[in-house]
């Protein structure tokens, strides 16, 4: 009798204790799963702000034009005249009022399906006869086999306009970059103050080149159950029409390439709805080359994360001979090429990139052909014929930190890895009164000396 009741007290001492560290757990969590930060009260401008230029369907002279001005709806429409001499039309603009937590504003998009191709135009918004300033932008050519574009990561904190800046100055590096991709947490947020730095970063970018963004965790409320404002696709006028139920998914055709972009964030069953769509459209794509946008990576740097979404896409990124999947929520740099059963590199090449203030710490898989952090960065990705070069710069010097080519000929696939001669970033100064911080160091060191032909760029000699 006395054995069982040791035995009772032995097994409830162990419940408690599991208990209590479940307990624990779950209260450190909590903020990161189900706190939102307060929304700011606010009250829109009654002149149009926020103006942001955006692809419009699948085709690649369609844009969408989208704004904020004031909290109830007015007759709006945008003024386009095609340069250098045509007349100036009306589009009329179709008006939403989106209720948040702390205030209301009225949202607008334009559609613009008449554009031409090679033609240059200049626009701006008008409500209630309140206008936006004048912007300008370019469209392609009707027959081309080449294109450029910028892509970045993580954008999201309060950078005090330094995302301006270095965006300004990418696009300036590289002016031929014909539109911006983003893959997710743009916006730190979904508060409007939040949405206002967002604009800020954008400003006399996103107004001249179209930006298509994927959504991030941080673009959602947080809850059991994750939701996503309906002030993102206002925003990101292009989901209106392409939205798959309640999936935030899009696809266009640019030139030699098609985009494919998903949400990645959202639970299982949706996850099932959006890999419907993309074996159709993957399967009915006739482009040549192929990219896919998500923001949770499906090879984590971090370990064994994202494997629902890996699960999920993988298998027809492969199969259907995805080029380039663009990824980012993991703050920091990682590129992955896919290898045949030979071990020979090919297609897809999986890439991480962040420009965040926020570094995370990575676990160095030896699958990954290169690192990078303690840093920021943003890639460029030019197509030309039959060759894809992606390269990636460091943010506050824009010095090149990675180069990878892909080269087509019929059916074979060359990859060319110029990375691997660029030395690789991996400075880190740990606090060492924290034992992660330690632990990550120790992490690093043990990277180094597996790999020192990584960190010098030099391939050692046989």
């Amino acid at each position: 009798m006395k054995k069982k009741s040791i035995k009772r007290k032995a097994t409830w001492t162990i419940i408690t204790i599991l208990l209590l560290g479940l307990g624990s757990w779950v209260y450190s969590r909590w903020n990161v799963w189900f706190h939102n930060p307060e929304e700011e009260p606010y009250t829109a401008s009654s002149t149009p702000q926020r103006v942001l230029l955006t692809f419009g369907d699948s085709t690649e002279w369609a844009r969408n034009v989208s704004w904020q001005c004031d909290s109830v709806v007015r007759q709006s429409h945008l003024e386009l005249a095609q340069l250098p001499d045509g007349d100036t039309i009306q589009i009329a603009a179709d008006g939403e009022v989106f209720q948040s937590r702390a205030g209301k504003a009225a949202y607008y998009v334009a559609r613009l399906r008449s554009l031409k191709p090679n033609a240059s135009y200049a626009y701006r918004a008008v409500t209630d006869g309140k206008t936006s300033e004048w912007y300008h932008f370019s469209t392609s050519k009707q027959t081309h086999d080449d294109l450029s574009f910028l892509y970045v990561g993580d954008v999201q904190d309060t950078l005090c306009g330094e995302a301006n800046r270095f965006l300004r100055e990418a696009l300036q590096r590289h002016p031929q970059s014909e539109f911006l991709v983003c893959g997710g947490d743009l916006t730190e947020r979904p508060t409007n103050q939040h949405w206002a730095e967002t604009f800020r970063d954008l400003d006399s970018v996103a107004q001249h080149l179209p930006l298509v963004c994927v959504t991030g965790n941080h673009d959602y409320l947080k809850g059991v159950i994750v939701s996503l404002e309906r002030r993102f696709s206002l925003i990101h006028s292009y989901y209106l029409d392409s939205q798959v139920g309640v999936n935030q998914v899009f696809t266009f055709r640019y030139g030699p390439a098609q985009f494919f972009l998903l949400d990645s964030n959202r639970e299982f069953p949706y996850l099932i709805t959006q890999r419907h769509w993309l074996e159709e459209k993957l399967k009915s794509s006739t482009a040549r080359w192929k990219i896919v946008v998500l923001h949770h990576p499906l090879f984590s740097l971090k370990g064994n994360n994202n494997l629902i979404q890996r699960w999920m896409f993988n298998d027809l990124i492969e199969e259907y001979g995805v080029d380039l999947v663009l990824q980012g929520h993991e703050h920091a740099y990682g590129r992955m090429t896919r290898h045949t059963a030979n071990d020979q590199p090919t297609t897809p090449i999986y890439t991480v990139s962040h420009c965040s203030p926020k570094n995370y710490y990575i676990q160095f898989d030896d699958r990954f052909d290169k690192f990078g952090i303690s840093s920021r960065y943003y890639q460029t990705v030019n197509i030309s014929g039959d060759t894809l070069t992606m390269a990636a710069y460091e943010v506050y010097k824009h010095t090149l930190y990675d180069s990878i080519c892909v080269i087509k000929n019929g059916t074979n696939t060359h990859i060319l890895d110029y990375g691997r001669a660029i030395p690789e970033y991996t400075e880190f100064t740990p606090d060492l009164s924290r034992k992660k911080d330690r632990a990550y160091a120790e992490r690093i060191d043990a990277y180094r000396k597996r790999h020192p032909e990584r960190i010098t760029g030099l391939r050692p000699t046989k």
